[in-house]
């Protein structure tokens, strides 16, 4: 029999569980340790934040689908992990501190035969003085619970403007080096298309705050898209599309530090800059959640399993390289950790060799540097492998994991929401290949493949997106044949 700790139930560690589950037999163990006891399909989040969705159609409780799967659920989060085993074994460990009502506080130490790290990220809005929902001045969607409250201080906010009041609403990344700019893009045309609804919109002014080197680089370089009317650059086809909302964009932007009513940043001329806000949801940068590594004697050997992000080092390339010598070949296949080749980190959890967009600074040392993403479609692809190699390794004996999931290979799909509603709804699609471009295979398409990386807008890809959160709520459920429902 062996046994297999998933940390984290998010897209990456709930689909990793829900396949080793399926591939495995009932001899072995399958063991999920989430601190949060609800599943999250965070892409609808933005519309939860505009009030267009409730909370509870984004959220469902993970416990009863684990216990229908067979899958042990523990509601807590990893403080450690002892990659050799401890003083009492030589089998790896896991500490955590429950979570749960009742045992909140409670430690324990879990034995594992086989690793997955998909914790995911550890939200850092401390890393800006003033950024965030809880201790700062802006709002979020980062959480179910953060954009509940961002709606209900939109509502207020347009209640004013509805009052006579002339109103700025910032929407953006509230760091130079935050990821996830699809999400800020999305909720920053959710908000125009609400404040139009409204009949305020020409009391207001929309603002979108990015690191972004130029609009559409989305942290992945951007893209040339290939559409009916021909190859469009991302960066125009997004301008034009900002200019026909009226939405201002400011790029190249590193926020450092928010006040009541004012956010600071600086550009790449090194110049300080203030904008003031009435309404902000400006997104954190993400680092790795809290976990320390020890050895078998017990001491802190944490430098060897994170990079100083906190995220886990894989089996990428992470010697220091200038921009221009990186590769995609720096990219991790398999994801396991170096030297254990039974622990696995996926998702988010996972360090990135390197930024894929060209990282700037101002002169004064401040980094303007879109983090990867590794959200959605390929942290699926990563759980899945992840799982697939394991279950491959119990059965067969083998330690070489066959399945990859690189994303210097992978495609990804993504579908921006720019306004919901059955008639009025509008989001852009777009596809790429791969995910982190290849200049050296492909040096005339922008390192991708031409025929792959698309992109259309209109209704039809609003309703395909309203689809798929049905369809991937339905999947993470485990209901009949979800694994039909690819990643």
């Amino acid at each position: 029999m062996s046994r297999v700790i998933v940390l984290g139930a998010g897209v990456a560690g709930h689909t990793a569980a829900l396949t080793l589950r399926r591939k495995l037999g009932k001899e072995h163990d399958v063991i999920v340790v989430s601190p949060n006891a609800n599943w999250n399909w965070i892409p609808s989040n933005i519309w939860v934040g505009v009030g267009r969705m409730s909370r509870d159609t984004v959220v469902f409780p993970l416990a009863p689908v684990y216990k229908r799967k067979k899958v042990a659920f523990h509601q807590a989060k990893a403080t450690a992990i002892w990659p050799d085993g401890d003083g009492d074994s030589a089998q790896g460990a896991v500490d955590i501190e429950y979570t749960e009502p009742g045992r909140a506080g409670q430690t324990e130490r879990l034995r594992y035969d086989y690793l997955i790290n998909a914790t995911g990220p550890a939200l850092n809005f401390a890393a800006t003085p003033g950024l965030g929902p809880d201790n700062g001045y802006t709002v979020s969607v980062c959480t179910p619970g953060h954009a509940t409250d961002a709606s209900e201080q939109l509502d207020a906010a347009i209640e004013r403007a509805r009052a006579g009041e002339r109103l700025r609403f910032v929407v953006g990344v509230g760091h130079g080096q935050c990821t996830c700019e699809g999400a800020a893009f999305e909720y920053a045309f959710n908000v125009e298309q609400k404040l139009t609804q409204a009949g305020v919109r020409e009391n207001t002014e929309l603002v979108y705050l990015s690191n972004e080197p130029e609009l559409g680089d989305f942290g992945v370089g951007g893209m040339s898209f290939r559409t009916k009317g021909g190859d469009i650059p991302g960066q125009q086809w997004m301008s034009s599309l900002f200019r026909e909302r009226g939405i201002r964009a400011i790029t190249r932007a590193a926020v450092t530090a928010v006040e009541p009513q004012t956010i600071r940043y600086v550009q790449e001329d090194g110049s300080p800059q203030a904008l003031d806000f009435d309404f902000a949801m400006l997104l954190p940068p993400f680092r790795g959640v809290a976990l320390t590594a020890y050895d078998r004697d017990g001491y802190d050997v944490s430098d060897r399993f994170f990079a100083p992000s906190g995220f886990m080092k894989v089996d990428a390339d992470y010697s220091p390289k200038p921009y221009a010598q990186w590769s995609a070949k720096d990219w991790p296949t398999t994801y396991q950790v170096p030297g254990y080749p039974t622990v696995f980190a996926v998702g988010i959890a996972f360090a990135p060799p390197h930024a894929i967009s060209q990282p700037l600074s101002t002169p004064e040392g401040v980094a303007i540097a879109p983090a990867p993403p590794r959200t959605g479609m390929p942290s699926g692809a990563m759980g899945k492998a992840a799982a697939l190699n394991i279950a491959e390794m119990i059965k067969t004996g083998t330690s070489i994991a066959r399945h990859g999931a690189s994303m210097a290979e992978l495609p990804a799909a993504c579908i921006a929401s720019t306004g919901t509603g059955f008639a009025r709804g509008s989001a852009v699609a777009m596809t790429m290949t791969p995910i982190v471009p290849d200049f050296e295979a492909r040096p005339t398409s922008h390192g991708r493949d031409p025929d792959h990386t698309t992109g259309e807008m209109g209704l039809a890809a609003h309703w395909l997106k309203r689809m798929l959160h049905t369809a991937f709520l339905y999947k993470a459920k485990a209901y009949p044949l979800w694994y039909l429902i690819p990643e």
